[in-house]
């Protein structure tokens, strides 16, 4: 592991230039949709909601349009677009293999299949978001514990283990959906797409807690992943356990994904590229990269969802966009910083 020499300066720098950008991007998207609102409008109905100050001109769809639907929307998209970056990055860290993402330990099939049976079950699994993340959860430790052999868990073994839970689970998901009925059928597989249609200030705070909480313990971790980066052997030379804190980094990733997987679908390729960006900026010293992916993951989950709800006439799920715009994206950075990558 190489560290950037001078890299504070440089780091610190595009943190900020990514702040700005975010928040650019949080104004613009406020103000584009079929319901067109000016800047104007958006300090006005802010004032109004958070320091009680009216002002004239004002209606109530512009409250509605702005504080009900865009603003959980916008903040839902930023949030979620950290955590499955941040995600991403603490997997690649972990398991030392730079093609691994938030979902490669089942998280995504197992969340899958917990929408999918409330959604079919709907009487007996009161809450698809709560169904989707305990089965997510559950996925991820059933992978976890297949992999586990007298105290060690290796990383081929893991990975392993989370391909044959994310079949089976998948194979659960298709079962289901051929017994559904088409109503049911067409909600299961919408879902699957990912969106953030549904998102409320309620769903948010779900998000944004869970989030908030695994990123602060990140920001104290954040020098032991970069030693787990050295590999198991070193680690342990290094004085501490590299099987306690897989369990501890993992644990935190699969919160942070499995919050975000049952309120929002299965988004792919944030937690897979991202962290590469992040690392072509400030090499691969954790401690800068789990913020700046963190950030990167938020505008680029921002601007495909933006996209989404902007270019048709009918809304796109974002999960189509991000897949769309991230497999060539992925492959130009193959071909550009092949050698940076696989380092």
């Amino acid at each position: 592991m190489t560290f950037k020499p001078g890299a504070f300066k440089s780091n610190l720098l595009f943190l900020f230039v990514l702040l700005g950008a975010l928040l650019l991007c949080m104004i613009a998207a406020l103000m584009l949709g079929d319901y067109k609102i000016s800047i104007a409008k958006i300090l006005d109905v802010l004032n109004l909601k958070i320091f009680d100050i009216p002002a004239a001109g004002i209606s109530k769809m512009d409250q509605t349009v702005i504080f009900e639907i865009r603003m959980p929307r916008i903040l839902t998209a930023v949030i979620v677009g950290f955590a499955l970056s941040n995600a991403g990055a603490i997997y690649q860290a972990c398991f030392k293999n730079p093609l691994v993402e938030p979902f490669i330990l089942g998280a995504s099939s197992g969340a899958a299949l917990g929408a999918a049976l409330a959604i079919l079950f709907s009487g007996i699994f009161f809450n698809i978001a709560l169904s989707a993340f305990a089965f997510s959860f559950f996925a991820v430790f059933l992978s976890y514990t297949l992999a586990k052999n007298g105290g060690i868990v290796p990383v081929v073994g893991l990975i392993l283990s989370g391909v044959i839970v994310s079949s089976i689970f998948s194979a659960c998901v298709s079962i289901v959906k051929y017994v559904s009925e088409d109503a049911q059928l067409r909600e299961i597989t919408f879902w699957m797409m990912g969106g953030l249609y549904y998102s409320k200030w309620q769903s948010l705070g779900e998000i944004a807690s869970v989030t908030g909480v695994c990123f602060l313990a990140l920001c104290t971790l954040a020098w032991k992943l970069n030693l787990l980066s050295l590999g198991d052997d070193q680690a342990r030379s290094l004085g501490i356990n590299p099987e306690k804190y897989k369990l501890i980094f993992i644990t935190i990733a699969t919160l942070m994904t499995a919050v975000c997987v049952a309120n929002v679908g299965i988004i792919a390729w944030i937690g897979l590229i991202m962290p590469h960006v992040a690392r072509l900026i400030s090499g691969p010293d954790n401690r800068w990269v789990l913020p700046l992916s963190g950030l990167i993951g938020a505008l680029y989950l921002l601007v495909c969802d933006t996209l989404a709800r902007t270019v048709a006439m009918a809304e796109i799920p974002v999960g189509i966009i991000t897949s769309l715009v991230g497999a060539p994206f992925l492959i130009a950075l193959l071909r550009s910083k092949a050698k940076e990558l696989l380092k």
